[in-house]
């Protein structure tokens, strides 16, 4: 080395190796390899399931204590609700024990009342389930076929109900079919009482809005939209207390004595399938007064003809 020269290079023991900015570009160019290749050939998978696993304890406990902070927090939330839950139970439990109460004193006082009254008990009648088959093939009236018939026992004017309400009456009866018309068929008539007031009358159907009306009402008659119209039970044919109809629209019209009264029939017949037939009633109802003295007046005839005839045969045998 020349001595006039200065040597400006660090001694070995102070050498960095490579720039700074040599280091980075290459600690870049491998990232971005490392991420093309685990991209392309998933080459770090293994790696990172060994790492996975290796820290799966170190995550359990360190997630711990967070875990057990939100299962406290259930708990307690949870032991809340329970309690709501509970306290509502019992305020049920309370009201219907109060309805229960209730009902037994109301049939004690209605078991009283009839006693007292000597009322007949409710007519009970047999019954017998159905299927509606198709509606009937006259387009002029309400009518539909049942799957049963005279086979099983089926009678002429037995009535049809469903879940809603009075459906209809036999009007016809076959061996394996029956015939049913509709209360809202334009022959149809219903004897009915209005629940609200207890007054008497009669429903017609009305096939052309397949409805029903309750005609001659007078015009300033008690008859309210929303009354409930049911059985009345004095025709012998329907138990009473069965729904019918309720009351749609009232018309009190100026010109007319009677008032128009629209009524919706509860029972729906294009949406039912099956059915429920009853016995009528009239089997079940005693004897009118008006028929018992003409049928034991036809006893007495009959008794007091075939006496005259024996006393008769008595005198021709007598003959000499």
């Amino acid at each position: 080395m020349p001595l006039a020269t200065l040597d400006r290079t660090p001694p070995p023991f102070f050498k960095q190796g490579p720039s700074a900015f040599t280091r980075l570009m290459f600690f870049s160019a491998l990232a971005v390899f490392l991420m093309v290749a685990d991209a392309r050939w998933k080459m770090t998978q293994p790696l990172r399931a060994v790492v996975a696993t290796m820290l799966q304890p170190v995550q359990e406990v360190l997630m711990a204590p967070s875990r057990w902070w939100d299962t406290a927090g259930h708990y307690f939330s949870g032991l809340d609700a329970a309690k709501q839950s509970q306290l509502a139970a019992q305020r049920l439990v309370a009201q219907q024990s109060e309805r229960v109460m209730r009902a037994d004193q109301l049939e004690r006082e209605n078991a009283r009342l009839r006693g007292l009254l000597a009322l007949r008990p409710r007519i009970e009648v047999a019954s017998m389930a159905a299927e509606i088959l198709y509606d009937a093939p006259d387009p002029f009236t309400r009518k539909v076929v049942i799957d049963q018939g005279s086979a099983s026992h089926v009678v002429l004017g037995a009535p049809v109900i469903d879940e809603a309400g009075v459906l209809g009456q036999v009007t016809r009866v076959y061996p394996l079919t029956s015939e049913v018309t509709l209360v809202t068929d334009k022959d149809a008539a219903v004897p009915v009482v209005n629940v609200r007031t207890q007054q008497r009358g009669v429903a017609y159907g009305t096939p052309q809005a397949h409805g029903m009306e309750l005609r001659f009402m007078a015009g300033n008659a008690d008859v309210q939209v929303g009354d409930v119209l049911q059985t009345s039970g004095l025709d012998g044919v329907y138990p009473a207390g069965l729904p019918v109809a309720k009351v749609l629209q009232v018309d009190r019209r100026a010109d007319s004595a009677f008032a128009r009264i629209t009524l919706a029939p509860t029972a729906n017949p294009d949406s039912t399938r099956h059915v429920l037939l009853l016995e009528p009633t009239a089997s079940k109802m005693p004897e009118r007064p008006a028929d018992a003295a003409a049928s034991a007046s036809a006893v007495e005839a009959s008794g007091r003809h075939k006496g005259h005839h024996g006393a008769a045969k008595a005198a021709s045998g007598a003959k000499p």
